[in-house]
């Protein structure tokens, strides 16, 4: 009897460890990014593109194997969902935060003064369980091209150029403030909204140089404080980041130090590994990227945030074959987020801030939500790493 008693006891116990939220994540803030393009966003038909009305689910299910032992098409567990249902959200929600996933990092986007692929964080917000999790928004501001065209050969078709006047900024900074800062759970450091760029470059030129993206940002944090945020953090990708000169006399070098000083940029992260590693197998990709954590750490004056990376395969995107990482495995990628676990603990000072690329970047074959072959193990590997 007393054996049975053991046994319904660790039964009970198991069956709490893996039904309860992790939203803790026991003091860290795990943020995975979100790419919102799962759904019929109207302005795919305006560019001509996935026409199943799926988003880039189209792309993902008629992508074929390129080599013997290529992992093609991956497939969602869940089925070619539609993440812009709120209801839907709702399940992605407790699958992350079950998991040690209490942080999204939405891609936005704003193009020719109108928003695009807007509807999931939107539905996101309207999740009955929303409250649960945080999120941030990071700007997306690259050229939209033909990479997200599957049978485009010619890559350099555009669509939208990345480049914003200050004029349309201007135009979308109040609804950024109204409608996503003032959330409850939106998340902040230092008390303030944390806005991520993805090309600072391009923002700079799109403003008309540094000074004028300068005076582009001031206005955005004073707009802040009126509103009663406290100001702006905002954070740079580390990813297309001009050098510049620091402005003092005598001053000969030009560095992305100075760039970043210049605009009051206040921590950094990546976007993805592939952005500084050369794509090979997973474990020297892995050991490669964060071996350059010290470098960001001593060589930039602002926080680093490490980043870890799921994966990288954009096989589907294209109609011939191009480069892949091989060799990923759950195993592999949880051994990555000790590492960078531990960057977080060895900085006391800075937020205990961990990115992950991404929670479902399909396309590029990097995603934490499950898939047919590998089911929940990458979530699990999360858990295992930041809920324990």
């Amino acid at each position: 009897m007393k054996k049975v008693a053991i046994g319904l006891a660790c039964l009970m116990a198991a069956f709490l460890m893996s039904s309860t939220s992790c939203t803790k994540a026991e003091g860290y803030d795990v943020a995975a990014y979100v790419w919102p393009a799962y759904h019929n966003d109207p302005r795919w038909a305006e560019i001509g593109i996935f026409p199943d009305g799926k988003g880039e689910w189209e792309t993902l299910y008629n992508s074929e194997p390129r080599y013997e032992g290529h992992r093609q098409p991956r497939v969602p567990e869940w089925g070619y969902f539609d993440e812009a249902d709120p209801k839907m959200q709702e399940k992605i929600i407790r699958t992350a935060t079950k998991y040690g996933v209490n942080t999204f990092i939405f891609d936005w986007y704003w193009y020719d003064g109108r928003p695009f692929l807007e509807d999931v964080v939107n539905a996101f917000l309207k999740a009955r369980n929303n409250g649960k999790m945080k999120f941030y928004l990071m700007w997306a501001n690259h050229t939209a091209n033909s990479y997200w065209d599957r049978l485009e050969p010619d890559k350099s078709k555009v669509y939208w150029r990345g480049e914003t006047s200050r004029e349309s900024f201007d135009s979308f900074t109040s609804h950024l403030i109204e409608d996503y800062f003032k959330r409850p759970n939106y998340y902040r450091i230092d008390g303030k909204p944390v806005f991520a760029i993805y090309e600072l470059g391009t923002f700079i030129d799109g403003m008309g140089g540094l000074a004028e993206a300068k005076d582009a940002l001031d206005s955005f944090r004073a707009q802040c404080e009126e509103a009663g945020l406290g100001g702006l953090h905002v954070q740079a990708i580390l990813w297309n980041i001009p050098t510049t000169l620091a402005g003092v006399p005598g001053e000969t070098e030009s560095t992305q130090n100075n760039t970043l000083k210049a605009l009051g940029i206040e921590s950094l992260t990546h976007y993805q590994w592939c952005h500084y590693v050369p794509l090979k197998d997973y474990q020297e990709w892995g050991e490669e990227a964060v071996s350059k954590y010290a470098q960001f750490d001593s060589e930039y004056e602002v926080p680093y945030f490490p980043n870890v990376s799921v994966d990288w395969d954009n096989n589907p995107r294209f109609p011939y074959q191009v480069g892949a990482v091989t060799g990923v495995t759950p195993e592999r990628f949880k051994g990555f987020l000790e590492t960078a676990k531990e960057y977080a603990d060895a900085h006391p000072e800075q937020p205990k801030l961990v990115t992950i690329n991404a929670w479902n970047e399909w396309s590029e074959g990097s995603y934490l939500e499950p898939d047919t072959v590998y089911g929940y193990k990458f979530l699990e590997a999360v858990r295992d790493v930041f809920c324990r």
